[in-house]
């Protein structure tokens, strides 16, 4: 790890990049007061210059409807500055106080309340430890009442990066605040359709007002996956932000040329920053949506509701120049060993293409493995593996997944200004959350949206939804989560701090599956093992970007790991209740294919052959 401090250049060695104040002004709205070290070098501490990239700091910072809480916390997720480097992890405490309450009343200062945030840029995805130290300082620096004392936030940067600066990403510390426990207590069994929906790689989009339970329910759904908070988000935030709202409209009525899009050398492949290859093109559709009245869970859409954004896109798109059976991911993300000796790559997929066809046709294994060099975790060393690109540190079981890259994101609060993102042809799917209703009313926007305060997951797609319908296996182990959490629950001076039922052995639980599950795609005659998953489910997933990746590369730990899923078992009475219990329709429970082995083992049971 960095030592803390600045080096020669002026550059920030510990995980801290800045200290940022962002305060609401009556005539122009959210704006950068302070920051330390200012973000735009040469500039002053009070400038409200902005980098490109990171020109919706202010609205994530200070988020919508702040107004109606007196204080709340954000975690955001900046792109990296210049296409370089990793994600910027942002953590963001608002409070509001009385303008007559203040001992310096600045001449700006017009309304009755003043709103500001206290924001830390961060390297590293230290949510919980860096809300805990951020809500203290954000507390005294308002209790001063004269927000012209900025020493204490000086003091709070050299302070975090000294602290900081030896900290690993190893330990529980990562997973401060983030309960599995209280997330397994409000969505129950639906916690597996959650993780599940992920790995599918589909837009999901997280909604519940204020920010801090909505980022709290996301990121801990995301810490279910082994390794993911750790390292599986530095590339979740590669988008490029739109400079102008007529910028899309310009780019929708023109039809530029294709080679303006696709040309990426080959040099660049090991920055594996790949977010920033193409250009947005996206139009401003937002306001062309319908509004829609609220759906009921798992209410089927009709089909021309939905977005026709891959149809539309692909005039923009320039043809494989070089069509390959070995894999349908593009040059880009693939680096075969006799392209190496080619100056250019081009790109060889269509954006959208995962979305529009959900089960596209198998690869046909290379007789030549595509090279990457890969960095391996807790080593200084840099491996050539053979297999797909994810630049992410893996464990010997390959984890974390390499969901949240290439252009699938990962961002734990939305503004209203990043709605394009939704819609954009750069970005393939997302994980989001937000709090304004505009999000939640757009459903043709994304995949399936995820209500927090009631625990529903709306998903739009009833083949989707037959996907994660759960095998009786699966009921099982979402059943077992769920009798040990909620175990002596009520107990407050015990509860959640044993190993079973806490959210340790959560997370263990959910590795445990999610290796069991790999190993089982790895055996031969394996149909029967995969149905305990559900072999829909397990031919879908195959196709996503984070199996293939995973796939191309070898894990020999697997090969300890028994495939079969953790609840296999004959069917039972106690089955057939679980079963029942679960609030899915009867038209869902005919399709599932446990349905009519329960109908055959009820008959059974209940009516012996003699007794007809």
């Amino acid at each position: 790890m960095e030592k803390a401090g600045r080096g020669g250049d002026g550059a920030p060695r510990g995980p801290v990049l800045h200290i940022v104040v962002v305060g609401f002004h009556h005539k122009k709205g959210c704006q950068v007061e302070f920051s330390y070290p200012p973000l735009i070098p040469g500039e002053g501490h009070d400038s409200h210059t902005l980098p490109e990239e990171w020109k919706y700091l202010p609205f994530l910072a200070l988020p919508d409807g702040a107004h109606n809480y007196q204080e709340d916390t954000v975690f955001f997720h900046l792109p990296p500055r210049n296409g370089n480097g990793a994600t910027v992890y942002g953590i963001s405490c608002y409070r509001q106080i009385e303008a007559k309450a203040l001992k310096v009343r600045q001449a700006d200062v017009t309304r009755e309340t003043v709103q500001k945030s206290v924001c830390v840029l961060s390297k590293l995805p230290l949510y919980g430890l860096l809300q805990a130290k951020l809500q203290l300082i954000t507390h005294a620096y308002f209790e001063e009442k004269d927000f012209s004392q900025i020493s204490i936030l000086k003091e709070l940067y050299e302070h975090m990066n000294s602290s900081l600066g030896g900290t690993s990403l190893e330990g529980s510390q990562v997973y401060l605040g983030l309960s599995p426990r209280d997330l397994v207590l409000h969505f129950r069994h639906k916690v597996l359709i959650l993780f599940k929906l992920i790995l599918l790689e589909k837009k999901v989009l997280f909604y519940i007002s204020p920010v801090n339970k909505l980022v709290g329910a996301l990121m801990t759904v995301l810490s279910l996956f082994p390794g993911m908070i750790e390292h599986g988000l530095s590339d979740s935030s590669q988008y490029r932000p739109r400079k102008s709202m007529s910028e899309d409209a310009a780019l929708q009525e023109s039809n530029p040329p294709a080679d303006d899009f696709v040309s990426l050398s080959a040099p660049d492949l090991s920055n594996t920053n790949l977010g920033n290859v193409k250009k947005s093109m996206t139009g401003n559709r937002g306001g062309d949506a319908a509004i829609k009245t609220e759906e009921l869970l798992f209410q089927i859409e009709d089909d021309s509701s939905k977005g026709q954004e891959p149809n539309d896109t692909n005039q923009y798109l320039k043809p494989p120049s070089r069509p390959s059976p070995e894999s349908s991911e593009s040059d880009w993300e693939t680096l075969d060993p006799s392209v190496l000796e080619d100056s250019t790559l081009k790109e060889r997929e269509q954006v959208g293409s995962e979305q529009t066809n959900l089960f596209p046709k198998e690869s046909v294994p290379s007789d030549s493995p595509p090279i990457t060099v890969q960095p391996q975790a807790n080593t200084g060393q840099v491996v050539l593996i053979p297999g797909l690109i994810s630049g992410l540190e893996e464990d010997q079981y390959g984890m974390p997944l390499a969901i949240f890259t290439k252009g699938y994101l990962c961002l734990p609060y939305m503004a209203l200004q990043q709605h394009h993102l939704l819609s954009d042809v750069t970005v393939r799917g997302f994980v989001a959350g937000a709090t304004n209703i505009l999000f939640r009313q757009q459903k043709h926007l994304s995949d399936a949206i995820v209500e927090v305060e009631e625990a529903l997951i709306q998903i739009h797609d009833p083949e989707l939804r037959k996907l994660l319908n759960p095998t009786t296996a699966d009921l099982r182990f979402a059943d077992y989560l769920v009798r040990h959490v909620t175990e002596n629950r009520d107990d407050v001076f015990l509860d959640g701090t044993g190993w079973e039922g806490g959210d340790e052995w959560i997370r263990a639980q959910f590795a445990v599956y999610i290796h069991a599950l790999l190993a089982a795609t790895l055996q031969l005659d394996n149909e029967k093992i995969l149905s305990d998953y559900g072999t829909a489910f397990v031919t879908a997933w195959k196709n996503t970007h984070n199996y293939r990746v995973w796939n191309s590369n070898k894990h020999p730990a697997l090969a300890e790991i028994n495939p079969n899923h953790p609840f296999q078992g004959q069917y039972s009475v106690s089955d057939m209740k679980l079963r029942f219990s679960q609030p899915v329709s009867w038209r869902s429970f005919f399709q599932c294919k446990d349905s009519y082995v329960f109908m055959a083992f009820y008959f059974h049971q209940f009516h012996p052959p003699e007794s007809h």
